[in-house]
């Protein structure tokens, strides 16, 4: 019997699993963590919030199940991705993380393309507000105080395994979306580092992910009744995480994140990068593979905002909107719900969201409903910019909050036109992912990374409603005039 704990820290909550030989869920504990939104477009996190939350948790998995916990063998972690957290000497934050969805930093992207107009080819994608390199340049000038203290960056699962391990490291899947860092080589790069004007010596060692990046240390072995030693996994950014813990590992493999924002994740044998179409593609936690990422900037944060505004539970949205759909789809608006701006395929963080159709019919049943379907669309430009640059997906699984949704599931088959797998725990990709690397960290062979998921059930196409669909989807065009 081996056991593992893996973590997902995700920007609206903290998820820890402990899992027996990488199958069977043996406890969960999962929390929620508060965003700051200082201004119009600032989205921030405290990064001792998140090293907090993940002890919490800790303490409920030893809690309910203190015999499995004495066992564990090795901890990995999964992280959202692209966040700036800046240390001083101390290794102690000097700021609030700047989180991946921080629009702030939108002129000196384009400083950034100037300096190094051929930064796309070399780094995870073009220049975006939401990528570190653009913050920290953000930060140099409109904090220049606290920037002179600055002798760290550090990625969101790093600083929380900064404070289980006292280690500090990162790992190429995460470092990727620093544009600080050349994705093919995996190796941090000088010359990105001076044009976004941060020292390179203040930068973490690279290691694997699927490396020991440091073991837990003694006193929260006592604190979890660990017998140990504990091996911490080097990790992954979230979206390599969902991906490795939903099987997806081999060239071809497509797996779609429906979480707060959405994410089409496809694995591929080569670099192919596209910042034209502004796709992110970074190095995979699987060894000799590359992962291309399309992004929708709010997925289910779009069905979590019209809940606000109609006072609404997202699970009755959720069923008043298939009921409506039953009936037929055409009175519905038509919605484009890029409430935090476009990446994958236009790379416009100062769009906001568009609606057209609105009629005195209109009901909330309908707004949910265009949500979910502009959800659909913007997936399949995802995966449609990516072919474009040769990216080449085959097998489709989902997973995130939004598989909760029979409806949501059916649109984005019959948009994209391919079945969608589901998997046994979708929701538990993340962590399942990061207790695979937990494994490898502690002993395992490196090819278990390489296994494949099996599929619980398909959700097919449903080809009546992909028509309707494909003439919504002009309608779309039309609305958004790209």
């Amino acid at each position: 019997m081996a056991l593992h704990v893996g973590i997902d820290l995700g920007t609206s909550g903290i998820k820890a699993v402990l899992i027996e030989d990488l199958s069977r869920v043996v406890a969960v504990a999962a929390e929620p963590v508060a965003v700051s939104r200082p201004q119009l477009g600032w989205s921030e996190q405290d990064a001792d919030l998140w090293v907090s939350t993940v002890f919490s948790c800790l303490d409920r998995l030893a809690a309910v199940a203190p015999r499995e916990m004495a066992a564990v063998e090795g901890i990995g972690l999964s992280g959202q991705m692209l966040a700036a957290l800046i240390l001083d000497d101390a290794l102690r934050p000097l700021r609030p993380a700047m989180l991946w969805n921080d629009q702030r930093a939108i002129a000196e992207c384009a400083e950034l393309l100037a300096a190094v107009p051929d930064i796309g080819r070399r780094t995870n994608g073009t220049p975006d507000p939401g990528i570190t390199a653009p913050k920290l340049m953000w930060l140099r000038k409109h904090e220049p105080q606290l920037m002179d203290r600055a002798r760290m960056l550090l990625l969101t699962k790093d600083y929380v395994r900064l404070a289980l391990t006292g280690e500090v490291a990162t790992e190429p899947s995460d470092a990727g979306g620093t544009q600080l860092l050349d994705v093919v080589s995996g190796s941090w790069d000088p010359a990105l580092c001076a044009a976004a004007g941060w020292d390179p010596a203040h930068l973490p060692p690279v290691l694997d992910s699927w490396a020991e990046a440091g073991r837990l240390r003694p006193e929260l072995c006592a604190r979890w009744g660990m017998t140990g030693p504990v091996a911490v996994a080097a990790g992954a950014g979230d979206n390599m995480g969902s991906t490795l813990g939903a099987g997806g590992v081999r060239p071809g493999d497509a797996v779609l994140t429906v979480g707060t924002s959405g994410v089409a994740c496809v694995v591929d044998a080569a670099f192919h990068p596209g910042p034209e179409r502004a796709i992110l593609t970074s190095a995979h936690v699987v060894p000799g593979v590359f992962l291309s990422m399309g992004v929708v900037m709010s997925a289910t944060a779009s069905l979590d905002w019209l809940g606000q505004i109609t006072g609404r539970a997202v699970p009755d949205l959720d069923a008043e909107a298939t009921a409506f759909a039953a009936r037929g789809i055409e009175a519905a608006p038509l919605f484009l719900p890029c409430l935090t701006g476009i990446r994958t395929p236009l790379n416009r963080p100062d769009l906001t969201g568009r609606m057209a159709g609105l009629h005195p019919g209109v009901t909330p049943a309908m707004l949910a409903y265009a949500t979910m379907e502009g959800v659909a669309f913007q997936f399949a430009d995802c995966i449609a910019a990516q072919e474009e640059v040769g990216v080449r997906p085959e097998r489709f699984t989902v997973v995130g909050g939004g598989t909760r949704s029979a409806l949501w599931l059916r649109l984005m088959a019959s948009v994209l036109g391919r079945p969608l797998a589901l998997i046994e725990g979708a929701d538990m990709a993340g962590p399942r992912g990061a207790a695979r690397l937990a494994a490898v960290a502690a002993g395992a062979p490196v090819g278990i990374l390489s296994e494949p998921v099996p599929a619980r059930r398909e959700v097919a196409p449903d080809p009546a409603l992909a028509e309707g669909l494909a003439l919504r989807r002009m309608g779309m065009a039309a609305l958004t005039g790209f």
